[in-house]
């Protein structure tokens, strides 16, 4: 494992307005600074053991489809390069280097938008009991990891602990109102078309991804992360069979290992062996390569 790992910072000087499972966030008055650690998180808890690199896969990549899909939905960044961050963040350029966003203000939405193209996670359970996800009824006998006919919207509330619940849309109007809701809902559609699109000619799956929106003022802007490995399900194309579990190339690997030892998913996480931390670091940036077309600045 490499001692440069980042579990959490401190830096000295400024005002950290929250840590979140993955995420520390300082307020800088006029703007935030994100920066992603490489805290892994999973069925809501934060694991002891850090994923080296993880936490620059998250902020590359996210800058990278946040500047894909500028031309459909307006983002939360102001820059990603630390070398243009104000002054007073200069001394920890060193922390900073690679993992970090320069973020304008956002009054976040309390609706995760969720977009789902096959039939996976929760969604595969839900259609097993009810044959709908969301409450959105869906063709009888469908496969596992099998295509949707269309993509759809699942969203679903945020808890602050404790796991997210999937709602039905009419539960998302109530909360978000008729107007917000439905731009959220056609947004999160493009843009998961969109990514997929670029994904598919890269040999890569997107089963489903998870985006979070908020308003600059009256503006509804795309924030916090972007088709991560972290927020999504990837497969390879190459071994893609609908019919059972897919191979992922994302934190579905660690979910897995654990699934296995019997834990009972309530903290503390169990330690991960060397071999599964330097088997998700490996999916993540070979996700980050073949989505990019280029390695990861380390």
């Amino acid at each position: 494992m490499s001692s440069g790992a980042v579990l959490r910072t401190k830096l000295p000087g400024l005002d950290l307005a929250s840590r979140g499972k993955v995420r520390d966030v300082y307020d800088l008055g006029g703007s935030v600074l994100i920066v992603a650690t490489d805290r892994l998180s999973a069925f809501d808890c934060v694991f002891p053991d850090p994923i080296p690199d993880k936490g620059k896969v998250l902020n590359q990549l996210s800058a990278f489809w946040f500047d894909r899909t500028k031309h459909v939905v307006p983002n939360h960044v102001i820059s990603t390069d630390h070398a243009a961050f104000p002054e007073a963040l200069r001394p920890h350029a060193a922390t900073l280097a690679g993992r970090s966003t320069l973020a304008k203000k956002l009054r976040m939405l309390p609706v995760e938008c969720v977009a789902r193209g096959y039939l996976a996670g929760s969604g595969w359970k839900e259609y097993q009991e009810r044959g709908t996800i969301c409450g959105v009824r869906l063709p009888a006998g469908l496969k596992e990891s099998e295509a949707l006919p269309e993509p759809i919207f699942t969203p679903a509330t945020k808890a602050a602990s404790g796991h997210d619940e999937n709602i039905p849309f009419d539960a998302a109007v109530g909360i978000l109102g008729g107007d917000a809701a439905e731009r959220v809902r056609d947004l999160t559609l493009t843009v998961y078309r969109e990514a997929s699109g670029h994904a598919a000619k890269n040999g890569i799956v997107i089963a489903d991804t998870k985006l979070e929106f908020g308003f600059d003022g009256s503006v509804l802007t795309l924030g916090d992360e972007v088709l991560t490995p972290d927020s999504s399900r990837f497969w390879p194309a190459s071994t893609y069979r609908p019919g059972g579990p897919q191979p992922s190339l994302d934190k579905q690997f660690v979910r897995d290992y654990v699934e296995r030892l019997g834990w009972d998913k309530r903290p503390p996480a169990p330690r991960l062996p060397d071999e599964i931390v330097s088997g998700l670091r490996n999916r993540y940036l070979d996700i980050y390569l073949r989505l990019t077309g280029h390695a990861l600045a380390l």
